[in-house]
């Protein structure tokens, strides 16, 4: 009865809330909406090409192309990294759905790799146990905002001949030995959903790369085929990054860098507050720069202290509840998950993310700790 009066009165944290993060820059987006309507250029225009060039210039790379979404720049970059049907891809067991789709959709074929339990990245050993005659790329996943161990894995897929594709939906500004996440591979894919840490305001993605002919064949490809306008040399696809999208996205990117450190700030506040509980709370190994789209912990009881923060007022999400291999989507690649990848499985059992957001208060913060203290007090009580 106690609970039940609780959750009723609790003010509610969310999980995210990108009202406060546009209150704040209202004006801005407004005057970039304006710039755009005025132009009446709504597709492949001047906002587009500068923020490739803004984009470009933070990942390192040479080249930026705006796509329609994330999962787009995935299954163009393997395109124009020439994979396609008879080809094996190497990726994560555990990430979101089109690390491994993407390669369905370009008729290769997934393999799945165990990750590092730690980080949620691919384990480099995992990586070369996976290989076989017909491995052609390795797609590196930088989850939850910390990079792979990209050292390891480039020095892989150069040993071999593969190609290195980075899927960095959720880790744009995010380093590793000091470069940058998008600047190691042979192409990197970035997001722009709403919900990421540099988010638009409906979908948009892009590759960047420092390859001309990777950047040539996406362009190409993006847009219908077209070398030039009405001219098609090949079969492509309409996924092209409106000038609304990139105008928004350009405001948004100007507040990046400060958005980040908020983010790191509030990281190093949590593992202070949530320090030395029964929690595997989120790691930043060197040489690593984690940019924490998500501060995700994990426990063995997810799914019962999730219903105890959301009684407490507290939301959260699960990304993923399923390893790869799980889905239905893959079941005729991988007959039994649990044996052969059981970081992942485990992961998807385990994994909670917090409140995690540059505009949560420090006040907000130590109510996400102290309900957190207070659902585990709860649990170990109900269990004595």
């Amino acid at each position: 009865m106690w609970a039940d009066e609780r959750a009723r009165t609790a003010p509610v944290i969310p999980q995210i809330d990108l009202t406060r993060q546009h209150a704040a820059l209202k004006a801005e987006l407004l005057a970039a909406v304006e710039r755009v309507l005025d132009s009446s250029r709504f597709v492949l225009g001047a906002e587009g090409e500068a923020l490739e060039r803004e984009l470009a210039a933070l990942c390192g790379a040479s080249y930026a192309v705006g796509v329609a979404s994330g999962t787009d720049a995935l299954r163009l970059a393997l395109t124009a990294l020439g994979i396609g049907p008879g080809d094996e891809v190497i990726t994560p067991a555990f990430s979101f759905v089109a690390s491994a789709s993407a390669i369905l959709h370009v008729g290769a074929r997934p393999v799945f790799a165990d990750i590092d339990l730690d980080t949620f990245a691919l384990a480099p050993a995992e990586v070369e146990r996976a290989m076989t005659p017909r491995s052609r790329a390795i797609v590196a996943v930088h989850l939850y905002g910390h990079p792979a161990e990209m050292d390891r894995l480039t020095a892989i897929a150069r040993g071999r001949g593969l190609a290195l594709l980075e899927d960095a939906a959720q880790a744009v500004g995010a380093a590793y030995a000091g470069r940058p996440v998008g600047a190691w591979g042979d192409a990197a894919c970035l997001s722009f959903y709403p919900t990421k840490h540099l988010g638009a305001c409906g979908d948009a993605g892009m590759v960047v790369t420092d390859r001309a002919d990777v950047a040539e064949r996406v362009r190409r490809l993006r847009h219908h085929g077209a070398r030039e306008r009405y001219h098609h040399a090949e079969l492509g696809w309409c996924s092209r990054l409106d000038e609304l999208q990139a105008t928004l996205l350009r405001v948004k990117l100007r507040h990046l860098p400060g958005w980040i450190e908020a983010r790191r700030r509030l990281a190093s506040r949590y593992a202070a507050l949530l320090g030395g509980l029964p929690l595997a709370l989120p790691v930043e190994r060197p040489p690593a720069r984690h940019v924490y789209q998500q501060y995700t912990v994990r426990f063995r009881a997810r799914d019962t202290l999730a219903r105890a923060l959301a009684e407490l007022g507290v939301e959260t999400a699960v990304h993923y509840p399923l390893p790869l291999p799980a889905q239905p989507l893959f079941r005729e690649i991988v007959s039994s998950p649990e044996q052969a990848f059981p970081r992942a499985c485990q992961a998807s059992r385990e994994v909670l993310s917090l409140p995690c957001y540059p505009e949560l208060t420090d006040a907000e913060t130590e109510t996400v700790a102290k309900a957190v203290h207070q659902a585990l007090a709860d649990r170990v009580k109900c269990e004595s």
